[in-house]
């Protein structure tokens, strides 16, 4: 007979409060324990659904130290719902290390699904939706964040960022000078009163936010995919310009040429050519 408590990854709103579900709001109020990235701003949705559970802080700083201990309460039979501060924990926010580790210990997980930020700006984009490729916040080291870039750059799925309104500019011209100025829609302030889409270019988009004093609210961007026939036109001569410049100083040009034109497709020939001509500009 299994004595474990039951793990419950709860999604919870990610700006509108009525977005949770009745049974999401029946779980925290049942459970043992409620595990919350910010016990503050988890107790207020609790509140407002008059809901007594006890919270225990479990976020990014403390979950290696707390999941140990949150495992051991699960082993001897207490239940516990796992939340973030908004939308469904472990995508892109903590609780990762608590539900592998509840796996590994043989403890049910039970998910009880509700709102995404990805899947909400990608019902209403108007991208395809056929196939896409979610990636969370993007690398925070500038050469891991470009090696990202590069190997994003031939992806035919539409593509999903996190990312926060003091990084988004740097991060959408980033994007441009690696991958294309690729047809794209930033959804900003998702489920809240000033709810916001913009769509078009990157360079439109980008050139849209540069005319405001201030970007407010956490972005979701969503990148059109690859298209087979705009490969080489499009993509592969500004993404190999740009690895070019960056490998040029420690690579030699008949080491890198060989390189590039495998990676791209390319004639080795051409691809010679193209170096010579960058480093003599």
């Amino acid at each position: 007979m299994d004595t474990n408590g039951k793990l419950y990854v709860v999604a919870t709103p990610i700006g509108n409060q009525d977005d949770i579900t009745l049974r999401a709001i029946h779980v925290l109020g049942t459970v043992d324990l409620i595990a919350a990235e910010d016990t503050r701003h988890t107790g207020k949705l609790l509140a407002r659904h008059n809901i007594k559970s006890k919270l225990v802080s479990y976020h990014e700083y403390n979950e290696n130290e707390r999941a140990p201990e949150l495992i051991r309460k699960l082993r001897e039979g207490a239940s516990l719902a796992l939340v973030s501060n908004a939308g469904t924990p472990a995508v892109s926010d903590p609780g990762y290390r608590l539900v592998k580790a509840a796996v590994e210990n043989g403890i049910t997980v039970v998910p009880i699904p509700g709102v995404s930020a990805a899947v909400t700006a990608l019902s209403a984009a108007g991208l395809p939706t056929d196939a896409f490729m979610f990636i969370g916040f993007p690398q925070k080291k500038k050469g891991k964040r470009s090696e990202q870039l590069k190997r994003l750059a031939h992806e035919s799925a539409t593509v999903v960022f996190y990312e926060s309104p003091k990084r988004i500019l740097s991060f959408i011209a980033e994007v441009i000078e690696i991958m294309g100025d690729r047809y794209a829609v930033l959804g900003r302030e998702l489920t809240k009163f000033h709810e916001e889409f913009l769509r078009g270019k990157l360079s439109e988009i980008l050139s849209a936010l540069q005319a405001r004093d201030a970007v407010k609210g956490e972005c979701t961007l969503l990148i059109k995919g690859c298209d087979e026939e705009d490969k080489e036109e499009e993509i592969s001569p500004e993404a190999m310009r740009y690895e070019i410049e960056q490998e040029l100083e420690t690579t030699g040009i008949s080491e890198l040429s060989k390189k590039l034109a495998k990676e791209y497709g390319l004639s080795r020939k051409s691809v010679y050519e193209e170096i010579l001509r960058l480093k003599k500009n």
